[in-house]
């Protein structure tokens, strides 16, 4: 007699194909204002905001002598701004499959769990990536001039610090609430601290109680690693633990919150 086996066979690194990322990439893209919030609006930005200071100086190091203009360092800000809309998108998605019920259909498969996460967290970095690159490339075409080193070390900067600080968060949200608040909450979280730190305009120009709350923000961390190849002021170690410090709270708490939406269903 042949033995039957109940017990369903896992699949190799836990499920992960290049089509289930396709199919959420896909999925992205059919989002317009997905779309508009993520790449659109850090161009329309740039241009609103940046364009118009292409020749004004960063610092006292003139253009022509090889200075950076302010529409670059406004390029870097509206760059990054993009990459964490779209990272924070992901929490979106993952509540929103919460509400549906198909979080609890996903794990009556193979599926690992985290899997189905670490997809939507390389959709979301995926796209902010595209919202860098699209802000960059615009810039360039404008008359944005940096050496090849400020452009590709700002671009990883903002896009890897960024994504990984803010995906973090949006699943951490994501986890939290219901479904249907997570777009709204993470948006206004991430406009919210954006001003805060400092992305939007310099903190120098805030009162001093919000220049102290601004600099203890992840935006004003990462801010300011992604946009010092651009003011020479060197690597800024305090940036880096700001950066550091919120990405173990943001992974802490996704991990409770996963926990606990797991134990629930």
């Amino acid at each position: 007699m042949t033995a039957i086996t109940l017990d369903r066979p896992v699949p190799a690194l836990g499920g992960f194909t290049l089509t289930y990322l396709r199919l959420e990439l896909v999925r992205k893209i059919r989002n317009p204002r997905g779309l508009f919030f993520t790449v659109a609006f850090p161009v329309l930005m740039f241009f609103i905001v940046g364009y118009q200071l292409l020749d004004t100086p960063l610092t006292d190091t003139p253009i022509a002598a090889g200075g950076v203009s302010v529409a670059a360092y406004i390029m870097v800000s509206m760059a990054m701004y993009g990459a964490m809309m779209s990272a924070t998108q992901t929490g979106a998605s993952v509540a929103a499959e919460r509400a549906q019920g198909w979080t609890r259909q996903l794990r009556l498969t193979p599926l690992n769990p985290l899997v189905n996460v670490a997809v939507k967290t390389i959709a979301g970095m995926m796209f902010g990536l595209v919202a860098i690159i699209a802000t960059y490339l615009v810039a360039m075409i404008a008359g944005v001039e940096l050496s090849a080193v400020q452009w590709i070390v700002s671009g990883l900067a903002a896009w890897l610090l960024a994504g990984a600080v803010f995906t973090t968060l949006g699943l951490m949200v994501g986890y939290m609430v219901p479904g249907e608040n997570v777009a709204q909450i993470t948006s206004l979280v991430v406009v919210l601290l954006a001003f805060l730190g400092g992305l939007f305009f310099p903190l120098s120009n805030m009162p001093d109680f919000l220049q102290t709350i601004g600099r203890l923000t992840p935006v004003y961390g990462i801010g300011e690693l992604a946009r010092s190849p651009l003011t020479g002021e060197g690597f800024d170690l305090g940036a880096l633990i700001n950066a550091v410090v919120w990405l173990a709270v943001f992974v802490a708490g996704t991990v409770y919150f996963f926990r606990r939406d797991t134990r629930r269903s």
